[in-house]
């Protein structure tokens, strides 16, 4: 594969001329390159052995030259936009390549009932190890499902954050819906928790992984998963209530 500083500027399936001449469109790749990699780092908890770093970053860039492509000039509200081109790019090719097998699906989705079966029984959310013992499962087996369902919980949140906030190509309207979705999000923020708000500004806004989350706020992996998914679930709802 090629070296993930260099992409084709033919980009397959844009009819439209580009907006920049090649020699610009490498210089915005190259300055936003660290954005590519810090996204990379997150979802490289996310991914399986189908796509290797090098892979998940050219991408990375695809999407990042797809967002330029949409979006024009960079400016300071690109970088969120990106972010987000660029994580669903990387979470699509993940899917069409099936990169969690059957097996798996199946495994993570019956140990979600069992903390289900086990909430309800104890009538309160159980603790780590109420759960691994319910379950008969070693810390290694339950930290990989936190991670799984974390993962699931972030791919949802991203479809409906990218979901009807394409730019047009008016720059007005375009502008007015960069200003409707950061108030949407501050919205979104302002329904949680302080420190939901936190796990999420960390992860969208700052780009760092679970694991950079955990050594900031002095928690455990397990434990970063379990507040991210909750604040995601809680957004989700948020996002999708009737207007």
């Amino acid at each position: 594969m090629n070296s993930p500083c260099v992409v084709e500027t033919a980009y397959p399936g844009h009819s439209a001329p580009p907006l920049f001449a090649p020699q610009d469109e490498q210089r915005w790749l190259l300055r936003y390159l660290p954005l590519v990699k810090r996204i990379v780092s997150q979802l490289a908890l996310q991914a399986s052995s189908t796509l290797d770093r090098e892979d998940m970053e050219q991408i990375g860039l695809l999407g990042l030259l797809d967002s330029l492509r949409r979006y024009g000039e960079p400016d300071e509200a690109f970088g969120r936009f990106a972010s987000l081109r660029i994580r669903g790019a990387i979470l699509d090719e993940l899917r069409r390549q099936d990169w969690r097998p059957r097996q798996v699906r199946q495994q993570s989705h019956k140990m979600r009932d069992g903390v289900r079966a086990l909430a309800r029984q104890l009538g309160r959310e159980p603790s780590d190890e109420e759960i691994r013992t319910h379950l008969g499962v070693d810390e290694d087996a339950y930290h990989a499902y936190l991670l799984d369902q974390s993962g699931e919980a972030i791919e949802s949140l991203d479809a409906l954050l990218q979901d009807g906030h394409e730019p047009n190509a008016n720059v007005t309207e375009g502008f007015e819906q960069r200003v409707h979705q950061e108030r949407l999000l501050a919205q979104v923020l302002g329904r949680l928790s302080e420190r939901e708000q936190l796990v999420l500004t960390l992860y969208y806004q700052h780009d760092l992984s679970l694991k950079e989350i955990a050594l900031v706020l002095d928690l455990s992996d397990a434990r970063i998963c379990q507040l991210i998914k909750q604040a995601v679930k809680r957004a989700c709802v948020f996002l999708t209530e009737p207007n």
